[in-house]
């Protein structure tokens, strides 16, 4: 079974995107619906069980829910419901050939997926999510393009 890349998905319901969180939890991180409970300072996981089935959470526990699974498809999803671009604060430093072709790829899955769409051979889910991504990817590269002339300091680098 090959493993799923999480940079590519976009959540289409905020039930599918708490399930994405817990499902990215047990892949990367190892840990059970419990631990997750546990870490979030949870008395009981039926609780988060409870909001995934229902797709019903609090607001003032999304961070905590998504910091402990390292992922934000809850966040990602409540902006694009809202119809909002998500992205990285861009820093102003140089893009790599890597970034660019990741940029390219995104661009080039999205007129696939309209193509397929408009085929009637995929689904508006797929479409929708593919677009997001491809816009997401261009508005980053614009902020960054606008800081260009005050670049900011790169403290992510290793």
């Amino acid at each position: 079974m090959s493993r799923r890349n999480w940079k590519r998905i976009q959540p289409s319901s905020l039930r599918a995107a708490l399930e994405l969180c817990k499902d990215f939890a047990k892949e990367r991180h190892n840990l059970s619906v419990e631990r997750i409970a546990e870490q979030m300072g949870l008395t009981d996981h039926w609780t988060v069980y409870k909001w995934i089935q229902t797709g019903r959470i609090p607001a003032n526990m999304i961070r905590p829910y998504e910091t402990v699974c390292g992922i934000d498809f809850v966040t990602r999803w409540l902006a694009a419901s809202a119809g909002r671009l998500l992205i990285d604060i861009p820093t102003g430093r140089k893009a790599s050939a890597t970034e660019m072709q990741v940029l390219q790829e995104l661009l080039n899955t999205a007129v696939g997926q309209l193509l397929q769409f408009y085929g009637g051979k995929t689904q508006a889910d797929e479409t929708l999510g593919a677009i997001q991504q491809a816009m997401e990817g261009l508005a980053w590269h614009k902020g960054n393009v606008q800081k260009h002339l005050e670049p900011e300091l790169d403290f992510q680098e290793v």
